[in-house]
């Protein structure tokens, strides 16, 4: 049983998890509710693609095809190369389909007894002989149950799918009293695409939000009824969107994703230099903000429609916030009532985490304070919550590229290579990643965005495993090209 792991999820997340645990000796089990892989990527709108350059969103040992040119490739081919993937590494065999996990309740230690370790799992080993979990599932097609016992549970369930995210309205106020139809992005995306294009054809409608996929959405339904039923996009704060990634021609991985950009500012657990540094040039961080803030405004013309965001660009940054817009969206005309509203109001993945654990005192654990970022250690491990780890609920500028490195990470971890420090020294480290969270991402540190500090982030965990976290030839590259996945394909 020490060497059986359960994933739970086959999206991007769970597959690495699946491929590292795998090179290491251990034996995974992947538990996934639906019946195929790629989580997000297997419901998605028509008209969705990928908002990240294909450089930064890739497997660092498995290239995209040359079949696909875009750099923005569309919803199918992202799909494609995921499949891709998973068969280039034999992954499916060991994925349980139609498998949906009701539950993981931990056995062995009491509670108590796990709360008053002063190691990880008590010994800072990632298996205890004295612990298990019990992950109890439920076949999605015969409804018939079971339980596994396992030594060691991932969690890659993701936070942009399962339970949505619904507003509150006053009585009498909300969709009970609206004579037409409310949906929410995540009913209208399970739609085939079919389906989907009759629902909206000849409506008035009204999307609710402006992240990604409201704006997907928004574009798709003006498409589908043009000037005659225009469709309208109800948000309550404006954000910034890129109409590209070149910023008055300047690659926008070279402004904010080099470490260059990250001497500007501050980072948990940085020396004195850094701290010296951060503040002296924190001027080109401002100015770095305003280059990009000026593009924005005159590209998109928000200054026409009063929608220039009251926060600066380094925010949004900061926040995992950066969207890109679909092309010609601004031309678009305002309705003028609505037969349909669909909720882009994103997801409780808080929620969906939480009620994975059987135990209400995890429950509580997992979460944290509700004004502090979820305490996992390297975005990873919980420091009170033993033989579990958590992959892909932080974000970054590039999920895929994040969750790979994390779960390298993970496997050296299980496979003995490195120890984690206290659980004192982890709630320790922990504070000082929500502290620089709070300080640049303003109301939305609890995104846990590390975008802004990738390849410092990167560093800690190169140092963790024993690998060098210079990874550029050269003092200029080192300093000024953007990081990206193929720089950690390999140990050295």
């Amino acid at each position: 049983m020490e060497r059986q792991v359960a994933i739970i999820g086959a999206g991007i997340s769970g597959l690495l998890a699946c491929k590292y645990t795998l090179s290491k000796g251990f034996h995974p089990i992947v538990f996934e509710a639906q019946s195929s892989i790629g989580g997000v990527w297997t419901k998605t709108v028509q008209s969705t693609n990928l908002q990240t350059p294909k450089p930064a969103y890739q497997f660092s040992d498995f290239p995209w095809p040359s079949s696909v040119t875009q750099d923005f490739p569309i919803h199918h081919q992202v799909l494609d190369y995921v499949q891709s993937y998973a068969h280039r590494f034999n992954l499916l065999k060991h994925i349980k389909f139609n498998t949906k996990v009701e539950g993981i309740e931990y056995e062995g230690p009491s509670e108590e007894e796990v709360q008053a370790w002063h190691l990880w799992s008590g010994t800072g080993e990632p298996f205890n002989s004295r612990g298990k979990w019990k992950v109890s599932v439920r076949n999605t097609q015969n409804d018939s149950t079971e339980v596994y016992t396992v030594g060691f549970v991932i969690l890659c369930i993701g936070r942009f799918s399962g339970i949505p995210n619904i507003p509150e309205f006053p009585p009498n106020k909300g969709p009970e009293v609206f004579e037409g139809k409310v949906i929410h992005s995540m009913e209208y995306a399970s739609m085939d695409y079919q389906s989907a294009a009759q629902l909206i054809k000849g409506k008035e409608i009204t999307v609710v939000g402006f992240s990604k996929s409201a704006l997907d959405i928004a574009m798709e339904c003006s498409v589908s009824n043009g000037k005659k039923h225009p469709c309208r996009v109800l948000y309550k704060t404006e954000h910034w969107t890129v109409p590209d990634y070149l910023p008055w021609g300047v690659p926008l991985g070279y402004l904010y994703l080099n470490r260059f950009a990250e001497l500007l500012i501050h980072k948990p657990g940085e020396s004195f230099l850094h701290t010296i540094l951060a503040t002296f040039l924190s001027p080109v961080r401002w100015l770095f903000s305003k280059f990009v803030e000026s593009y924005i405004k005159r590209k998109l013309r928000l200054d026409k429609f009063g929608m220039v965001p009251k926060h600066g660009f380094l925010q949004q940054v900061c926040s995992c916030l950066i969207t890109t817009i679909p092309e010609k969206f601004y031309d678009r005309a305002a309705a003028l009532k609505t037969d349909l509203v669909i909720l882009a109001t994103g997801f409780r993945g808080d929620k969906k985490l939480k009620n994975i654990f059987v135990s209400p005192i995890f429950q509580e654990l997992i979460l944290g304070s509700p004004d502090a970022t979820v305490p996992l250690y390297r975005e990873c491990i919980h420091p009170q919550i033993p033989q579990l780890a958590v992959i892909g609920f932080s974000e970054s500028h590039s999920n895929l590229y994040t969750s790979e490195i994390r779960c390298r990470w993970l496997s050296e971890l299980l496979d003995g290579t490195f120890q984690l420090p206290t659980i004192k020294e982890m709630k320790k480290d922990t504070a000082k990643w929500d502290g620089f969270m709070k300080q640049y991402s303003a109301q939305y540190y609890r995104r846990s965005c590390i975008a802004p500090l990738h390849i410092w982030y990167n560093d800690q965990l190169c140092k963790d495993m024993g690998w060098n976290p210079r990874r550029k030839k050269g003092f200029i590259a080192e300093l000024l090209e953007p990081y990206g996945p193929v720089d950690y394909a390999s140990p050295s």
